[in-house]
């Protein structure tokens, strides 16, 4: 089931989620369905604040990022209760966007090399390092887990730029291909 995806503005996006048992209730629907909404919006990754749930849960398919100039392998994996073990790495810039603040992109600066510990569907726990846009796209997603916007992240001109169209999406004023949530604050 697709499922609307919670813009800029809701209070669940700003929350540091909580971690999850394996008796959570609907668990593999719910990833089923965090795919489905994924890929319905064009996304590469979507975590669980972002469909109004505030667990720590995000799905990533980097399989399909066109990667000519890039000799990375993408993938695509399920993480359950990751915990950021150490970044590192020269830090560089890359345009990022997010289906939760649509139309608007950014530069965001970020360590190359992320190693991290999750848990797969199944509960079993791994730790591995990834580096690249791999790095990248799990930096985003886990800064969603965390409460954080990549908008947070923009150089401050940047910030000062897009208020304007962080507000109209905060109020619904914005366009989508796909079903959105907006605050309404009464």
């Amino acid at each position: 089931m697709i499922l609307p995806i919670y813009a800029f503005g809701q209070p669940v996006l700003k929350k540091i989620a909580l971690p999850i048992t394996p008796d959570y209730p609907g668990l593999q629907t719910l990833i089923t369905d965090m795919w489905e909404t994924m890929y319905h919006a064009d996304g590469v990754g979507i975590a669980a604040p972002q469909i109004g749930l505030s667990i720590r849960l995000f799905v990533i398919d980097t399989e399909q990022i066109d990667r000519k100039n890039d000799a990375q392998k993408g993938f695509k994996r399920v993480f359950i209760n990751a915990e950021k073990v150490e970044e590192s790495g020269e830090p560089w810039n890359y345009e990022e966007g997010c289906l939760s603040v649509p139309h608007i992109r950014g530069d965001v600066e970020r360590p190359d090399t992320i190693r991290l510990r999750w848990q797969d569907e199944n509960f079993e726990t791994h730790e591995e390092t990834f580096n690249g846009i791999n790095a990248r796209v799990i930096q985003h997603e886990y800064d969603h887990i965390q409460g954080v916007l990549f908008t947070e992240l923009l150089k401050p001109l940047k910030k000062r730029l897009v208020q304007r169209r962080l507000e109209d999406i905060r109020l619904g004023k914005v366009n989508t291909d796909y079903k959105m949530r907006f605050f309404n604050p009464r």
